[in-house]
Formats: structure tokens, sequence, C-alpha cells
């Protein structure tokens, strides 16, 4: 069987394992009776992929009185159409594509002892490479007595609040252009994560070095530490207000450095992209504020980086993101209060229950600078406007309209129309 077969497979045995069993089930509970706030202690591969909210299939976990284990899947196919004015088609020739965007699948489980331990592993079939990949895996330990877990493994660094989201959970089809392009999706190490409740106040550390990753597409950096801090202030069901902060050195690997990315669009090429470039270091901050009073969500993210490059003049790098969500159909996007993020959307009538499943209403703004010193990588800005429809926990459908400007090879104002769609299934 070719891939595309494969695929198609895959795609429609998760379809019939999710809305099958959906059908037997009564409506969700009222508006007013929706959790808002995620209180739950936090377990190794929340940062992988959601737990749906509602049990629609049993087969797939286990709950005992001494351990309990789910295993959980996940899988994105989507499309892109574009239309490009001559000077972007001057930067890049653009062809519509479908193609498969994440496939894979994720152990998670637990040991129930005084202290709780869990443990998750996730294997990703890259489609690039047509490999299959590690990646979030690892142990977490509860650690009272320092107001929180440890874990150990692999896993997001914990710098900015949309890269430690689950990307299953986004509001946007692809997480910004700065994020991408300076902050590694993974990396190896050890992490400090803490809450005190009372003063409304999270944080992590995490120190990483790559001596497990080192050859992975991912691995840029032969050693980082990260550290993220979180107030928030306004903390209940019906409004959150967040206010963060991230921190970030890392000792470049093999002293080259590369930060690029695509254009919010799996199937583009790389927009900036500053090439490689000799380097030794780079220092980031990163800012974050969100408001979310019910079904309205306000926020965004800047990102500023230094680079010890004395070759290339010491080159500086910023980029950021607004974004505003709106929930017609009731829905509250819920917080995560120990992790410091947003979880995904769970509506609150099912289509498959007969319902109109929950709709989202996504604008956002990006934009990146990569041109400083003698490093021109380009400049970037996009409008992305988009529906997001989630049919149940475990089904959503997402359309994407993008307006977007490149300046990049000495051509200026090269705009391209995106026209995007995707589902998402998750197990």
């Amino acid at each position: 069987m070719n891939r595309i077969g494969a695929n198609v497979l895959l795609a429609g045995t998760m379809l019939v394992a999710l809305v099958t069993p959906a059908a037997a089930q009564t409506p969700a509970s009222t508006p007013g009776q929706q959790q808002t706030l995620d209180n739950s202690p936090l377990e190794a591969g929340d940062e992988e992929l959601d737990t749906p909210k509602k049990d629609l299939v049993k087969w797939n976990h286990y709950d005992g009185d001494f351990f309990h284990i789910r295993f959980g899947a996940g899988y994105l196919y989507e499309g892109s159409a574009y239309s490009q004015n001559a000077a972007s088609e001057e930067q890049f020739s653009l062809v519509p594509e479908t193609k498969v965007r994440d496939a894979r699948f994720l152990i998670k489980g637990g040991f129930k002892t005084k202290r709780p331990i869990t443990f998750s592993t996730g294997i990703l079939y890259d489609t690039p490479t047509h490999k299959f990949l590690v990646r979030e895996t690892g142990v977490m330990f509860t650690v009272p007595e320092i107001w929180g877990w440890i874990f150990v493994g692999r896993t997001k660094e914990g710098f900015s609040l949309n890269k430690v989201m689950v990307g299953y959970a986004g509001w946007t089809m692809e997480r910004t252009e700065i994020s991408d392009a300076t902050i590694p999706i993974l990396a190896d190490g050890i992490k400090w994560l803490g809450y005190v409740e009372e003063k409304h106040i999270l944080w992590n550390l995490g120190f990483f070095g790559d001596w497990l990753s080192e050859g992975q597409t991912f691995s840029t950096y032969e050693r980082q530490v990260v550290g993220r801090f979180a107030w928030v202030p306004i903390e209940n069901q019906d409004t959150v207000l967040h206010l963060g902060m991230s921190l970030r050195h890392g000792k470049v690997e093999d002293g080259q450095l590369q930060l690029r990315s695509r254009p919010e669009d799996f199937e583009a090429p790389y927009f900036v992209d500053t090439g490689k470039f000799p380097a030794d270091s780079t220092n980031m901050v990163g800012l974050e504020a969100y408001y979310r009073p019910r079904s309205l969500l306000v926020g965004g993210e800047y990102f500023l980086q230094s680079v010890n490059s004395p070759q290339t003049g010491n080159p500086f790098f910023h980029g950021g993101n607004v974004v505003v969500s709106w929930l017609p159909t009731g829905e509250i996007r819920p917080y995560n209060t120990r992790g410091g993020m947003f979880d995904q959307i769970s509506p609150l009538r099912q289509v498959f229950t007969g319902g109109p499943g929950g709709w989202e209403l996504v604008t956002n703004f990006s934009y990146v600078d990569l041109d400083s010193r003698n490093i021109q990588g380009g400049k970037f800005w996009r409008v992305t406007p988009m529906a997001n429809w989630f049919l149940s926990d475990n089904v959503r459908l997402e359309f994407a309209y993008g307006y977007g400007s490149l300046n990049r090879f000495g051509i200026g104002g090269g705009i391209t129309q995106f026209f995007q769609a995707r589902i998402q299934l998750q197990l």
C-alpha cells in the first residue's frame, strides 16, 4: 500500500473509532456548568497531545488501583492554495498542495504512589523525511517541597505560552514565524515546573543539552537554559488575565546558526531564512499577555533575540503576534493554571449528538524581522482571519485565509494570499 493509501486508511480508521461511540453520548453540559480552569496536577506529556475531555472511547485507557495508562493518537491532513502578485512570484513559485501535517501516537500513564509519578512517550511520523521520530518522552516526579514537579526527558523548553501549548489545541493552524525560527520545538534535559496558587504565580526552569538529540532537526544548540515566569492576577471561571516573561540563553551547535520559518503554512517554503552564519550563543526575552473574559480571548507575544556573532556584527532579531478569538457558540477556552497555558476547546453540543459543535472565529496578526547587520533573512507580516469548527472533542476542521507581505531577496511588496484547510483527528 502506498503512503497516500496508508494515510487515508489511518484517518478513516480513527474517524470511525471516534464518531461511532459518540452517537450514544448525551449532550454536553450547559454553559453554566463548563469548567474553564484546569486545576488538576500536571502530568508527563501534557505538552504533547491533549486528552479529550469527554470519554467517547473506552478501549484505549486503563485506570487501576496502582497505575493508569492511556493510548492516544493524532492525525492532521491539510491543503493550501495561493494567489501571488508579481513581486511574490519573483520571490517564490507556489503551487497548490495537500499533505499529511502530523501523524503520531502517544502513551501516557502513571503510578499511584504517595508522590505520583507519571510518564509519557510520543512517536511522530515525520512527513518530510518519512521517518518515525521520538517526541516528548520522559518521566515527571511530584515534589511538593518545591511547589511543583520535576520532568526528566525530552520536552518543550518552556519558552512562551503559545509554544508550550499543545499544537493540537492552538487557535491558529501554525505558530508564528518568530517562534518557529528562534525556539526549537523540543529539547532533552530536566525541567522544574512550579505553581503557588495563593500567590497566582507559576514558573518553569529548564536545563537542556544535545547528548541524545544531536543530529535531530530540532537540535540547533549544544546546551541551553530557559526560564519562564507568569503572574495570573485574575483567575476564575469567567475571567483570566495572564502576564508572563521568558528568558533564554543558548550555546549554538557547532558555531553555526540558522533562523528560518515558513509563513504559517506547512506546504509553503521557508519565507524568511538567514542561512547559516557563524555564531557562538544567543540570548532571548519573550513577553506574553492574554486576557480571557468568558468566550473572548485577546492576547499576544513578542520575542527579542540578540546573537553573539562578531563576524556578522552581532545581529538582533525580533517579532511577535496579536490574536483575537471569539467563541459564538458559548464555549470558554480552558486555562491550565499549573502549566500557564490554554487548553483545547470542548464543544458544549457536539455535532454527533445533534448539536452545532463549537465554533471559534480567530484573527491573528504576526510579524517577523530577520534583517540585521550583515544578515538579510527577510521581513514578513501576515494577517489571518480563520474559523475553527470543533465537531467533537476528537474532530476539528479549520479554514484559514491569510494575507501576507514579504520583503526579501532585494524585492519588497511580495504579496501572497493563502487559502488553507485542515482536518484534525485525535484519540
